[in-house]
């Protein structure tokens, strides 16, 4: 995925690509370790059965396969800069990054606990990925500016955030309760929620400014 976000912004701050190094470090150690994945992985089972509260985080960073990986790589990439920038200039530069790595961390928890609820008693239920976090991360930045264009890169046509945002939570809902693929559309929804709760909590009024202006 991919956006065509209009700004000659460049980040001062590089929390996104620690981020993303992170991300690409553990993903490479998980296809090469099963025991390392299984580990990190998220088990809801474990989680309530063991404690294991870590899998909340450590899942994040582990992706399936490459295609996974470079998806969410790249949705990452071109938000997760845009995102990190505007709370740098919201909030100053140190806040900016307490604010950028808790809203990352926060997402996290949030873009699982349908998960967690749903399969804490079953011992066969394994997810993984950055997606939830991407999501909140999306749609925040959609909150925050709808007027832009995003395209998919399999899908090379640009499409308004305001028009593409309700299509893709209806599509994820559709998925989740017409579930035929092992993807985990529950966090992408719940990801995507956090990020438009946290916007409209923190940063109102940038969203009614942003929004009348597509009027």
């Amino acid at each position: 995925m991919q956006d065509t976000y209009s700004s000659n912004m460049e980040p001062q701050i590089y929390s996104t690509y620690i981020l993303l190094g992170t991300m690409i470090i553990m993903s490479i150690l998980g296809f090469n370790n099963r025991d390392f994945m299984e580990k990190y992985l998220f088990s809801p089972y474990e989680v309530k059965h063991n404690r294991e509260y870590y899998r909340f985080i450590t899942h994040a960073f582990l992706h399936g396969d490459f295609g996974h990986l470079l998806f969410n790589g790249i949705t990452l990439f071109y938000f997760g800069k845009y995102f990190e920038y505007y709370l740098y200039n919201f909030y100053g530069p140190l806040a900016g990054e307490i604010v950028f790595w808790g809203f990352v961390l926060v997402a996290m928890f949030a873009s699982s606990m349908i998960s967690f609820f749903r399969h804490k008693d079953n011992p066969n239920y394994r997810s993984l990925g950055l997606s939830g976090v991407t999501s909140a991360i999306l749609f925040a930045m959609i909150m925050l500016s709808p007027g832009m264009e995003i395209m998919f890169i399999f899908i090379p046509i640009p499409i308004k955030a305001w028009i593409f945002g309700p299509i893709y939570l209806a599509f994820e809902i559709y998925s989740d309760r017409n579930r035929k693929t092992n993807i985990a559309h529950d966090a992408h929804i719940s990801g995507a929620v956090f990020g438009i709760i946290f916007i409209l909590i923190t940063n109102i009024e940038q969203v009614i400014f942003a929004f009348q202006n597509l009027l």
